[in-house]
């Protein structure tokens, strides 16, 4: 059997698992990379080198870039800024919340923008008297349209504009995406604006974040504290309750308000015992007491991380909701336009402008090593990484040159626009089934090879793949952002087509007509 052969049986074998959703992305990629290197279809060094790629490891820094903005506050801040605005109008509220989530995309990506809002607007849909379904859907595909406005909203647009410098044509810039982002994001808007209210259904799920914008009043009420919310929780410092556990040998420990833990860093502002305050004076701990703690939000961070006790709600997670604009705020976003003017100018390459980015989060402490590390999507990391095997194989053994001869075969005679109708259906179809990521490391190789057979620029062929790459609007499995709302929203597999298909509609008009018009075939 020839090596195209063989690798046309991975790609089947790839698809049919990837659907099957009962193994792990992750496990997936690295498959593909092996079974391409025991298959003798790769050298080792060609099934491993996603691993080391520049892309792997721009895509990488980027989720640093994402949760330094996230830890201090700023997608906090810009959530308050969008429930100040929204007011009860319906559609105010879709607007403003698509436009938000789609400029945050634009910055950071896809999966950290919706993460970061999906908390933001389930509080508001409750607060205005709405059911969260009718707006986390259009959160979602909002985040889809958004990530065509710049270079950063999806790692399919690093893996396109990559393909273009290798096909010989040159990079996408940074803001060239958004000649096709801009009218992508008006055209979702308007239509989850016009028809949202009718195609999303009225549903409440069975649990729903907590909101802790209110948290420092909520804990003052509970203890009955004399302390004003502001001085509970602001930039500096902060509260945390734990709770003793059992078995614990904190059990038996004197405590009173207004001492100062054995660290030194912490101190206790009131205990309670079966939902009970207990009175301002010596307390012997027992199991199962509750105890406020009040610290710097470093120390909390630090010294909560303790065998002993129970922490009610991570300080972290409470300060990116209490605390907009938090301590390192403006540092994160000078990070981030920093980046942003490196990889607008070229100055270095784009992976080199990640790392000096992904470096400063760390070095201007806004995050630890261990939480920059923590905060990178491995999952992402490592599918991107094997696919680039796969991809690598189509072209060394000619099968994308194979399948694209077949597909200009189909359609040569119609014309170029034929040929991105095509890319298009390709695309979409598979999108919805399997990851967008996936998907464009699949089909470029395809693309490419069929546009150099109709004597077809590689640029618009390429930008249709990316805009159809995020057409991934029918299922709950085609993104992680899809399935972030699912759950929150209430949502079933047969919510998302509904007014998903209005919307792959517009994203088909944009790919096949509207692309050549900036990029002439």
């Amino acid at each position: 059997m020839g090596d195209a052969a063989i690798t046309y049986l991975v790609l089947a074998a790839v698809v049919a698992v990837f659907v099957s959703g009962r193994v792990p992305t992750a496990i997936v990629a690295i498959g593909t990379a092996l079974a391409l290197w025991a298959t003798g279809v790769l050298e080792l060094e060609q099934a491993l080198a996603g691993f080391g790629d520049p892309t792997v490891i721009f895509i990488a820094t980027l989720f640093v870039v994402s949760e330094g903005l996230d830890a201090t506050g700023v997608t906090a801040w810009a959530g308050q800024q969008l429930l100040a605005s929204a007011g009860e109008s319906r559609t105010r509220l879709i607007v403003l919340t698509m436009s938000l989530v789609a400029l945050l995309t634009a910055l950071i990506n896809v999966n950290g923008s919706v993460a970061a809002l999906v908390p933001v607007v389930v509080v508001m849909a409750v607060r205005v008297g709405r059911p969260p379904s009718q707006l986390l859907l259009p959160l979602a595909f909002g985040a889809h349209a958004g990530s065509l406005l710049t270079l950063t909203g999806t790692p399919v647009n690093v893996i396109v504009s990559d393909a273009a410098a290798d096909a010989g044509v040159g990079r996408f810039g940074f803001f060239e995406f958004a000649l096709v982002g801009v009218p992508l994001v008006v055209g979702t808007i308007g239509i989850v604006a016009l028809l949202g209210e009718r195609l999303l259904p009225s549903r409440t799920a069975r649990t729903i974040g907590a909101d802790f914008s209110g948290h420092a009043r909520t804990l003052a009420e509970q203890y009955r504290l004399e302390h004003e919310p502001e001085a509970l929780m602001n930039r500096r410092s902060g509260v945390a309750e734990v709770v003793v556990r059992p078995r614990s040998e904190l059990a038996g420990s004197v405590v009173f308000p207004g001492m100062v833990t054995e660290s030194g860093e912490l101190v206790v502002l009131a205990v309670r015992r079966a939902g009970e305050e207990l009175e301002p004076s010596e307390t012997r701990l027992a199991e199962g007491d509750t105890l406020l703690l009040q610290g710097t939000w470093a120390a909390l961070d630090e010294h909560l991380d303790d065998p002993d006790v129970l922490v009610v709600d991570p300080p972290a997670l409470v300060r990116r909701q209490a605390v907009p604009l938090g301590p390192g705020a403006k540092r994160a976003v000078a990070v981030l336009v920093a980046m942003v003017v490196l990889l607008v100018t070229g100055v270095v390459p784009a992976v080199v402008a990640g790392l000096l980015a992904a470096s400063a989060v760390v070095l201007l402490g806004l995050l630890s090593v261990d939480q920059a590390f923590r905060s990178i999507s491995w999952t992402t990391v490592v599918l991107v990484a094997g696919m680039i095997s796969l991809s690598t194989a189509m072209v060394e053994t000619g099968a994308a040159e194979d399948l694209a001869d077949g597909l200009v075969d189909l359609v040569g005679g119609a014309g170029p626009y034929a040929l991105l109708v095509a890319l298009f259906l390709l695309t979409a179809a598979l999108g919805q089934l399997i990851s967008n990521m996936a998907t464009a490391l699949i089909v470029i190789p395809i693309a490419l090879s069929a546009a150099a057979d109709m004597d077809v620029s590689a640029k618009p062929v390429l930008m249709a793949v990316a805009v159809s790459a995020a057409a991934a609007f029918l299922t709950p499995i085609a993104t992680p952002a899809n399935l972030m709302v699912m759950g929150p929203g209430g949502y079933r597999f047969g919510d998302y087509h509904r007014l998903g298909l209005p919307l792959l509609g517009l994203f088909g008009i944009v790919a096949i007509f509207l692309v050549p018009v900036f990029w002439p075939l």
